[in-house]
């Protein structure tokens, strides 16, 4: 018997609508590689699988469908043709791009039935969300972490979206703590791969994802001697290939800042103050010490065993880059860039980070721990990837049914008695910032249409505005009542752009927002701006009447306070941040209140209306 016999047998008439059904699949990693191989089995007919990455050897040890002669080659690319013969007769489209790019809008995301996450970044996670809600198409987002896994089925207006529970942000370090007042091994390895190694090998720069330029006092204090260090290791740099280079960065980074940093005794009252390091005193018991130590990637090196490595990765790297400049030609300046897999790199951040933990009393790490704080690694284990793509298929034929009701949010738990636990899909969240919105279509020439078509025809022609809102964009506002210079101007002379089908997404700040998407761009003969649809803006009941306050004799209110400090609550509310909103004037006749509508912008180009 063929396999599609026996998924006829096990699915019934659902195999059908599986065989002709068109899934997305984002992602061809550790989740990737497994759900792809589900889908092939399971019978899907068709299958669009994209992801930007390259194949590295850190992949390997999970990612199935790679092998070691395909490093460096694209992931969406290979994955399509190792995986074409699970199912020869799928059809399978790979496409080795960022799921972000304008030709990926909500009208290629509307042909698909299901689209699956299985990313392993944020900001590419929340895109996806905001695109299949726009397309009313079904999300899968899965993830994991170790042991740990959970899928979730996304369904606009039905489930909760992944943007309606708060998610943590990456981690970022202040400029003073890495530099100044390091605690922890991974502001030390921070250091030495964002700040040292960039400034001898790269091009010096901020990282904005691992520190933290904000200007407070202390930070903007740092940043001007950053700046200071950064000249001087310049031209420590020049001398770079010489026999003194690598003494000079040493004495430079280990010795004559930490000095500096020992004169500021007021930073030190309350901190044991950092040990500068002697080149000298340390080199001479390097005597004994095999370079070969820098393969053991699970030992702590001693201090001796880091200069080691350092000075070798150090002279590593100079004669890399020396290559490199004498086989560029023209005004391109090479560089080296910091990758967990080469082996120069992670080594000269693994010693320079362990000789700086040294000195500010910190625990050293060994060179595989480096290599997964330096790399940013999430711990995957192939089980565990194996099992969340199994989970996702489950969870796909529920919705290929449409049973959302028996759909769940599925979760992976190495702890208890139970390994999967779940719980029932939740309704969306009211104040979500994204699901929670009206959206609407319209048709513009951004070369004909101007502020005043948007301000007149539409908000208030269509929508019922009153006089009180505001318009901003990406730049700033661009109209409010004091503000009406930009009203002749042309949409396009401002800078917003409204690729075909692109939604123009928000960013919600304290109330619903009206999402806008540019379905076509047209030269209309009477009008240059029309919202096709006018939106069914969402309203908020009223707020419940507090109750009232009580004084009692002992000077305490019925709410548990004394009436004096809740009017001073109420006071501190009404001139705190963020600002009391304008509310628009649109009159409500079933007694509750409108939401003020905010069309806030993004790289997109969506506009934010501040009622």
């Amino acid at each position: 018997m063929t396999r599609d016999t026996y998924l006829k047998r096990s699915l019934g008439t659902l195999s059908k609508r599986i065989k002709e059904s068109r899934v997305l699949l984002v992602g061809a990693g550790g989740i990737g590689c497994e759900l792809l191989k589900n889908l092939l089995l399971t019978g899907f007919g068709e299958i669009h699988l994209i992801d930007l990455d390259t194949i590295d050897l850190s992949n390997l040890n999970r990612q199935f469908l790679f092998r070691f002669e395909h490093i460096k080659k694209s992931k969406a690319l290979v994955a399509k043709e190792v995986s074409q013969k699970f199912q020869p007769g799928a059809k399978i489209e790979a496409y080795h791009a960022n799921i972000k790019d304008s030709q990926f809008n909500v009208d290629w995301f509307a042909t698909f039935d299901v689209v699956f996450n299985a990313l392993d970044n944020l900001d590419a996670r929340r895109h996806v969300n905001r695109m299949c809600l726009a397309a009313d198409v079904p999300l899968i987002e899965s993830g994991t972490t170790g042991f740990n896994g959970q899928v979730q089925v996304i369904k606009k207006s039905k489930t909760e979206c992944y943007d309606c529970n708060s998610k943590e942000v990456p981690k970022s370090f202040p400029v003073c703590t890495i530099r100044s007042t390091p605690s922890q091994p991974i502001h030390c390895i921070v250091w030495a791969k964002s700040y040292l190694f960039p400034e001898l090998f790269g091009i010096s720069e901020d990282d904005p994802e691992e520190f933290d330029y904000s200007e407070d006092t202390e930070n903007a204090e740092e940043i001007a001697n950053l700046r200071k260090e950064a000249q001087a290791l310049k031209e420590i740099r020049q001398s770079m290939g010489s026999s003194e280079f690598t003494q000079k960065v040493f004495d430079k980074v280990f010795k004559e800042d930490i000095v500096r940093l020992c004169g500021m005794e007021d930073m030190w009252k309350t901190r044991k103050p950092p040990e500068p390091l002697e080149f000298e005193k340390l080199q001479k018991e390097t005597s004994d010490i095999d370079i070969a130590i820098s393969s053991n990637d699970q030992k702590v090196w001693s201090l001796a065993e880091n200069l080691v490595v350092f000075k070798d990765s150090l002279d590593r790297l100079s004669k890399r880059l020396k290559t490199l400049q004498e086989s560029e030609k023209g005004d391109i300046r090479p560089i080296l860039v910091f990758d967990k897999d080469d082996v120069d790199t992670l080594d000269f951040v693994t010693a320079s980070a362990n000789l700086r933990a040294t000195i500010f009393g910190i625990d050293p790490k060994s060179k595989f721990d480096t290599k997964q704080m330096a790399g940013n690694i999430i711990p995957a284990i192939a089980t565990t990837n194996a099992m969340t793509a199994g989970l996702c298929v489950l969870q796909a034929l529920k919705v290929l049914r449409n049973d959302y009701e028996r759909a769940k949010m599925v979760f992976l738990e190495r702890s208890g008695v139970r390994a999967i636990n779940s719980d029932s899909l939740k309704p969306p969240n009211p104040t979500c910032p994204v699901c929670s919105v009206a959206r609407g279509e319209v048709n513009v020439n951004l070369e004909r249409a101007t502020v005043n078509d948007l301000v007149e025809k539409v908000l208030r022609g269509q929508l019922g505005y009153g006089e009180e809102f505001s318009l901003s964009t990406e730049q700033g506002t661009i109209y409010d009542p004091d503000l009406e210079d930009n009203l002749p101007k042309k949409l396009s002379d401002l800078g917003i752009k409204m690729k075909a089908s692109s939604p123009l997404w928000t960013r919600k700040m304290t109330s619903h927002v009206l999402t806008w998407s540019s379905s076509r761009e047209t030269a209309l003969e009477e009008q240059p701006i029309v919202l096709e649809t006018v939106p069914d803006i969402p309203r908020k009941p009223k707020a419940p009447t507090p109750p009232p306050v009580v004084e009692h004799a002992n000077g305490t209110s019925g709410l548990g306070k004394r009436k004096r400090d809740v009017d001073e609550e109420e006071e501190e509310l009404s001139n705190g941040d963020p600002p009391t909103k304008r509310v628009a004037n649109v009159s409500i006749s079933d007694g509750h209140q409108a939401n003020p509508i905010l069309l806030d912008e993004t790289e997109d180009g969506a506009i934010l209306i501040d009622d």
